[in-house]
């Protein structure tokens, strides 16, 4: 992997924690302007997991990191229909994530709180 494909796994993986991190009233807003279907999250928590483990093979990311990453893994399984604000509104489970995912950011970044994306690519994330 060279260089610039880590730099955008970092990128991919930021951008997905940062919607993951979020306070719920910021989370719902997001998920609902982008129409975000709850299987296409899942195949995003997906590739950053496997992102992970590459960047954890490479020595650039903690292990104590990847298991956080692997804890949102984990916990995301079996939820994986319907749009994700609806999800968000009735399982508790995202509770554990949100958790997960500001330790994570705030080890690699040094906060969690951080500008949520405009778009999550790909573009098939929206209907």
């Amino acid at each position: 992997m060279n260089p610039d494909d880590n730099d955008l796994g970092q990128r991919w993986t930021r951008r997905l924690l940062a919607v993951l991190a979020a306070d719920p009233a910021d989370q719902l807003a997001w998920a609902r302007e982008h129409r975000v279907r709850t299987a296409a999250l899942a195949d995003d928590i997906e590739l950053v997991l496997q992102l992970a483990e590459a960047m954890a093979e490479r020595g650039t990311l903690a292990p104590e990191v990847l298991e956080d990453v692997r804890t949102i893994h984990r916990l995301f399984g079996g939820t994986a229909t319907g749009r994700w604000a609806d999800a968000l509104a009735a399982e508790a489970r995202w509770d554990g994530m949100r958790a997960s995912a500001r330790r994570v950011l705030t080890a690699r970044e040094g906060d969690w709180r951080l500008p949520l994306p405009r778009r999550v690519s790909p573009g098939h994330v929206y209907d």
